[in-house]
């Protein structure tokens, strides 16, 4: 029997019970995939998106042994969302302006110049 394609979607965060193969998702219920920001809401510099990478290799690694479920999906979803929220309100995440639409999904930036303030 083939495996089932979880799926969890945030605003942001995208978690697949899946492994690419040639760019294309391919059911794999021992293999969660992420994919960041499709939108392009925000500017990911490599640090920031390697903290959000070892977040969720961290919170996959909580998990280990525990059946993949859509419940497991969407808490660790939800975790990968406030650590994006996190970085954003650290200023070490920052919107993108070329992006299709700035809603500031996430509340707005602050900056260490604020925070001196």
């Amino acid at each position: 029997m083939a495996d089932t394609l979880i799926k969890s979607t945030t605003r942001h965060i995208r978690l697949f019970t899946a492994r690419v193969e040639d760019g294309q998702l391919v059911a794999d219920a021992s293999q969660l995939t992420m994919d960041v920001d499709p939108d392009n809401e925000f500017l990911w510099d490599g640090p920031v998106l390697e903290k959000l990478q070892q977040r969720f290799r961290d919170l996959v690694a909580s998990h280990a042994g525990a059946d993949l479920t859509d419940y497991t999906l969407r808490r660790i979803g939800s975790d990968l969302e406030g650590t994006v929220r996190q970085l954003l309100q650290a200023g070490e995440l920052r919107y993108n302006p070329d992006a299709r639409v700035l809603n500031y999904s996430m509340g707005l930036p602050r900056s260490p110049e604020q925070e001196q303030a």
